[in-house]
């Protein structure tokens, strides 16, 4: 399989979406002239390109891009060049109202925007492979090329009737008969019961709450049509060009993905990432994400979109502060990342996203944000080649699954207020704030590799995902549960007890009586922590109650219980507890903090032979760090303390 070291020649990609049809041509020999002063060693082609491509059905226009493809060969920068087909043209709609996408109220989505495509319209894969098929027999033999990108972000759900048809297909394919379609949907409840397969559609809106199981089912299903779109272009690309690497880039925490099953149809895999800069805790999730991502590619990663200064969609647009943007970049290399690019270069002058910044912004080549951009290329060419396909160490591992999360949204469940991307970032930065770089791991997943593995909450788990965290602490593991896990197996149908038996006993938990959800800004009293969010009516077993409930109707009841190297927590404890409690267990499992004694707001991570160092506050800290040391961005030696700045950033090798 080709991988992104392969086309790159093993250095880290700087860059991003290039999109010169929108500017006239003597902009694109100024745009060089300042990509090569910024070290730009990648761009990204054709993203949105598929109406200046393909004008109207069948007509081809490549000389602009054949022009675009010899300049960046000519100027030492290398293509990735995208498929356009994620913003098909006006006039594929038109033509071809199958192509659009429905919503579950039905309503067409028109087009004027993007992502206005059916995953399951015949008519849209026919023009997507075509464009795609020419593309790739025109540049395939191009030396621009180093990479494909297979659309853009692919999110789009439709509930129309030719997804009805295949959403039909696809449930026979899983079932086989309607008898054991009924049976995993539970159809008896309010007289859903099927007898014949052109009755079942997509989970369109209904007079009240609809079933839960096909509405999993048809998230599953979307996943998978997704897939095959993305699958299908994958093919023609790889054809033409078998030595090249594929990709297409995912949104962390969408729900209409499964990223486990997709990350293994890619040879790079990448992803899209905006924290916001107002968020105390953003340096945080761009961690959080890079572990996730670095998980699913098992290595170097891509990281294909993040803003240099302010997005467009949150209400208030924050801009990066000095230095926030560079500080991100390098952690996201420490976390994995082979590749650093933006959306997009230049900032648009007109539609929808002309307040979405770009690595050159309205300010110009003297504006902050340009004079940023060519700091950290001049940075990561320093670090390449001690950088580019070196692993990063994780003793502590994070178990997420999506289609736990997609169990976990149904109309009908306990609590609105469990947002379940919202309790695992609790549960990672309690890790991130206690030292610990994690990976992330899929249920099934074999994990005696891991000191540590923490289950934030995951709903719903197979059987298989069951024996395997069993199997883990057998052998020797430490596990940390969070609430309301294992509750219902594959086909959301709640397990006998409330919780599967088989972890009932792993934790010493002899019944579970009942869940009782918190409301909003409601908390619950333990011994030596607040629990927040949920809390649950226990007794305990062979466990030790680590610690009791000291409020409320649960009051003496267990809130915390260990049983051997299995702990189970049956509320979320606010932050500074969980951290601790986390970080006590973790010791006991053997698993080490990257660096002890860290001034507060300071991460470190190791990646290869290289420790980085990151301030994420804006006052000077020290840090002490053992022996001498030799800072690759600074050229200076460190002999046992680093002095950090506001948002600064160490990168030190061991001296000789």
């Amino acid at each position: 399989m080709p991988e992104l070291n392969d086309a790159t020649r093993g250095r880290l990609l700087y860059g991003g979406d290039y999109n010169p049809e929108q500017w006239p041509e003597e902009i694109w020999h100024e745009d060089l002239r300042l990509m090569k002063s910024a070290g730009v060693t990648s761009v990204t082609l054709g993203v949105f390109s598929w109406s200046t491509l393909e004008p109207k059905p069948g007509e081809r226009e490549f000389g602009w891009l054949d022009t675009l493809m010899d300049l960046m060969h000519d100027n030492g920068i290398g293509v990735v060049l995208a498929t356009p087909t994620s913003s098909p043209p006006p006039w594929m709609g038109r033509l071809h109202p199958d192509t659009l996408p429905v919503t579950e109220e039905g309503r067409t989505e028109w087009w004027g925007g993007r992502q206005h495509f059916s995953h399951s319209s015949a008519t849209y894969r026919r023009y997507a492979a075509a464009i795609t098929e020419d593309l790739a027999a025109r540049y395939g033999g191009h030396p621009a090329l180093t990479m494909w990108h297979i659309n853009n972000e692919y999110c789009t759900f439709d509930y129309g009737d030719e997804s009805a048809a295949a959403f039909r297909r696809w449930l026979r394919e899983k079932y086989g008969t309607l008898d054991a379609l009924n049976e995993a949907w539970g159809t008896a409840f309010w007289s859903q019961g099927y007898d014949t397969w052109d009755g079942i559609l997509p989970p369109r809106r209904p007079h009240y709450m609809r079933n839960p199981t096909q509405v999993l089912d048809f998230r599953r299903f979307t996943s998978d049509m997704l897939l095959e779109c993305y699958v299908a272009e994958r093919d023609i690309v790889r054809r033409h060009t078998p030595h090249l690497p594929v990709t297409t880039n995912f949104m962390p925490f969408w729900t209409g993905q499964d990223a486990w099953k997709w990350a293994e149809q890619e040879d790079v895999v990448s992803v899209d990432i905006y924290p916001d800069p107002a968020d105390g805790w953003g340096a945080q999730y761009n961690a959080m994400i890079g572990d996730m991502t670095r998980s699913q590619a098992r290595g170097p990663w891509m990281l294909m979109e993040q803003a240099a200064g302010p997005v467009n969609w949150r209400g208030v647009n924050h801009p990066k502060p000095r230095g926030l943007n560079r500080l991100w970049s390098l952690q996201s290399v420490a976390h994995g990342a082979d590749a650093i690019c933006y959306f997009q270069w230049r900032q648009s002058r007109q539609g929808a996203e002309k307040f979405h910044s770009g690595m050159v912004s309205h300010a110009g080549e003297q504006g902050r944000t340009f004079q940023e951009t060519k700091q950290l290329g001049a940075e990561l060419t320093l670090l390449s080649d001690a950088v580019a396909g070196s692993a990063v160490p994780a003793e502590v591992a994070v178990v997420h699954d999506w289609e736990s999360w997609w169990a976990d949204q149904q109309d009908g469940r306990i609590s609105s207020e469990v947002d379940y991307p919202a309790v695992v970032r609790a549960w990672h930065r309690a890790l991130w704030e206690a030292g610990h770089t994690t990976d992330f791991a899929r249920p099934e997943q074999e994990l005696s590799r891991y000191k540590l593995v923490v289950v934030p909450h995951l709903y719903l788990l197979t059987d298989a995902a069951v024996d395997n965290l069993v199997t883990y602490v057998r052998g020797g593991g430490t596990l940390v549960s969070g609430f309301h896990t294992g509750a219902a197996d594959e086909d959301d149908r709640i397990r006998a007890g409330g919780m599967d038996a088989r972890l009932r006993d792993l934790f010493g938990i002899a019944t579970l009586q009942e869940w009782w959800p918190l409301d909003a800004g409601v908390t619950v009293q333990c011994d030596g922590f607040v629990g927040t969010l949920w809390s649950e009516e226990l007794e305990a077993g062979s466990a030790e109650t680590v610690a009791h409930y000291r409020s409320g109707e649960l009051d003496g009841l267990p809130a915390v219980l260990r049983n051997g190297c299995a702990w189970y927590l049956s509320t979320l404890p606010e932050p500074g507890a969980l951290r601790d409690l986390l970080a006590r267990v973790a010791d006991r499992a053997g698993a080490r903090p990257v660096l002890t004694g860290l001034p507060a707001g300071v991460e470190a991570v190791r990646r290869g032979d290289l420790l980085f160092l990151f301030q994420h506050g804006r006052d000077k800290v020290t840090v002490s760090v053992p022996g001498r040391h030799h800072d690759l961005l600074s050229g200076s030696t460190v002999d046992g303390v680093v002095e950090l700045g506001r948002y600064g950033v160490a990168v030190l090798r061991k001296a000789a």
